[in-house]
């Protein structure tokens, strides 16, 4: 008899989610994490009064009333609106693309009057449908703002042109003709007031937890403690590489603390111009309002992923979905392994999106 029911690799935000209702159900969890802390990319650390999210800006939003729920169990959520600026070359912009944007780049008041530029500068399409990301934004926005809130920061971004990449990219993006600086269309948005660390701790709390392990290492002693893994990890590493290597990107970042109480005034200043060599700086302490003498912030560098790089993002091109498509094969055929997690199963998830995977792949457990 296994010394566990599931072994879970990974703790970020899936595993933890998954393994909280294992634990619920009375099941005997273990957790191993190759990182030093819990909660993945979703971790924070206190730093004076300060949260620090130290793998990016994470403001968890969604219109699940029932995933929204969930996480309040664990966690007090701040209320907070993402209202990101973009900066191109010293020009300040509201985004998401709004008509303060557009009042800001033509001088136009009323949203007809927006709408009429956009729809001049879609000409140069020539009415195609839009086959890469710079076709697909220019039918979204136009050229102006494609040439200056969009292409210098994708490409960055990215590492590849904007005909280069597929169209699909840029269609999450909000357009909207109000004066409205709310990201997102979510019902529900916040922040955990004492950080995500903490959530995902009370998530995983009655779980064992193995820091400082990696699962691949000694993949046989592990599959050993328990009857079933949750995989989280890169699946193409799961099966060694075996139709080869997944792509992605990933993120250096570069953490500075400065005596002032306020650097830019906003949690998140996009840097959209293709010369500045970070895609943006977070000011942390405006996801809280958190008080404090000094203040944090992290500029991003996007960069290509290499092995032994964190992958951030899969790069869901037709190359990379055809060889998904063959790990993907394999997955199907495993009885004592479940996959879960953007990594696990190669796709861009959103937090609120993670957490209602695993809480309906841990509705299908017997």
């Amino acid at each position: 008899m296994s010394a566990y029911d599931y072994l879970i690799v990974g703790a970020g935000l899936y595993g933890a989610v998954f393994a909280r209702q294992m634990l619920d159900r009375g099941k005997r969890v273990l957790v191993v994490e190759k990182r030093g802390h819990v909660a993945g990319n979703i971790y924070t650390e206190r730093v004076g009064n300060i949260d620090v999210h130290k793998y990016g800006a994470h403001i968890f939003h969604t219109s699940d009333a029932e995933v929204w729920d969930y996480v309040q169990r664990y966690a007090q959520f701040q209320p907070f609106i993402n209202q990101p600026v973009a900066n191109y070359k010293g020009e300040v912009y509201n985004l998401p693309f709004n008509m303060n944007t557009f009042a800001r780049l033509w001088g136009v008041a009323r949203p007809e009057e927006a709408r009429a530029i956009i729809e001049s500068q879609r000409k140069v399409l020539g009415g195609k449908q839009p086959e890469n990301l710079e076709e697909q934004a220019i039918s979204l926005v136009g050229t102006d703002i494609y040439e200056k809130l969009i292409k210098g920061y994708t490409e960055k971004q990215w590492g590849a042109a904007c005909k280069d990449l597929p169209a699909f990219i840029i269609r999450r993006l909000p357009v909207r003709f109000t004066y409205d600086n709310n990201y997102f269309n979510d019902t529900y948005q916040g922040v955990p007031k004492d950080g995500y660390t903490a959530m995902v701790e009370r998530l995983l709390d009655g779980a064992d937890v193995c820091l400082h392990t990696d699962y691949l290492a000694d993949r046989p002693h592990w599959d050993a403690q328990a009857d079933i893994i949750v995989y989280t990890g890169p699946v193409d590493a799961f099966y060694a590489y075996q139709y080869g290597a997944l792509d992605y990107r990933t993120l250096r970042f570069g953490e500075e603390t400065l005596p002032t109480e306020n650097y830019q005034g906003i949690a998140v200043m996009n840097f959209t111009d293709r010369e500045t060599p970070y895609t943006r700086i977070i000011e942390h302490k405006h996801f809280t309002r958190a008080e404090d003498p000094k203040t944090i912030i992290t500029r991003e560098y996007p960069a290509a992923w290499q092995p032994g790089d964190e992958p951030f993002y899969p790069l869901n091109d037709a190359k990379n979905c055809a060889r998904f498509a063959q790990y993907e094969a394999l997955m199907r055929r495993e009885r004592r392994v479940r996959f879960g997690g953007r990594l696990g199963r190669y796709c861009y998830y959103d937090m609120h999106q993670v957490v209602r995977l695993a809480l309906d792949d841990a509705a299908k457990e017997c």
